[in-house]
C-alpha cells in the first residue's frame, strides 16, 4: 500500500470544545474574537470528529489527530489557513500563500468575504483530512 508522499500533519492532545480557544478568543479584540469565533465555529460544524487545540497561539482543527485547518488572529486581520491548502481546489483565487503546502485567507473586520467559497475551502480540507491517507 503506497503512503502519501508527504506524511499529513498531526497533533495530539484535541478535544471536542477546547475551553482554550475560548480562553484565547476572550483576550483578543473584540472586532478580531467575533470574526475569528465565526470561523472557528464553522470548522467545528463539519463533523462530530472534529478536535480542537492550540498550536502555535493559532486555534487550530483536526479530524482525529490530522490537522486540517487554523484560525489565527494578528494585529488587524484573521486568517484562516489549511494545512495542505496548496492542494485544494481554489478557483475563486481565495488562498494566498507560495510555501509548498500551507495556504490561508485573510479576512478584515467590516470587508467583503465570499463566505460561501471559503466554506467550501474548509469542506474540501475537512473531507481531505477525513479520507485514508493514501
Amino acid at each position: 500500500m503506497a503512503t502519501d508522499p508527504i506524511p499529513r500533519f498531526t497533533l495530539s492532545g484535541g478535544r471536542r470544545h477546547d475551553p482554550q480557544v475560548e480562553a484565547w478568543l476572550s483576550t483578543r479584540p473584540a472586532e478580531l474574537a467575533v470574526l475569528a469565533g465565526g470561523w472557528i465555529q464553522r470548522l467545528r460544524d463539519c463533523g462530530d470528529d472534529v478536535l480542537e487545540l492550540m498550536h502555535d497561539g493559532q486555534a487550530t482543527a483536526c479530524v482525529g489527530e490530522v490537522a486540517f485547518a487554523y484560525v489565527g488572529i494578528y494585529a488587524r486581520h484573521v486568517s484562516v489557513g489549511f494545512f495542505r491548502g496548496a492542494e485544494l481546489s481554489d478557483p475563486l483565487k481565495l488562498l494566498e500563500g507560495n510555501g509548498k503546502l500551507m495556504r490561508h485567507v485573510k479576512l478584515w473586520p467590516n470587508s467583503a468575504i465570499d463566505a460561501p467559497a471559503l466554506g467550501r475551502l474548509i469542506q474540501r480540507a475537512y473531507s481531505a483530512a477525513s479520507a485514508p491517507a493514501r
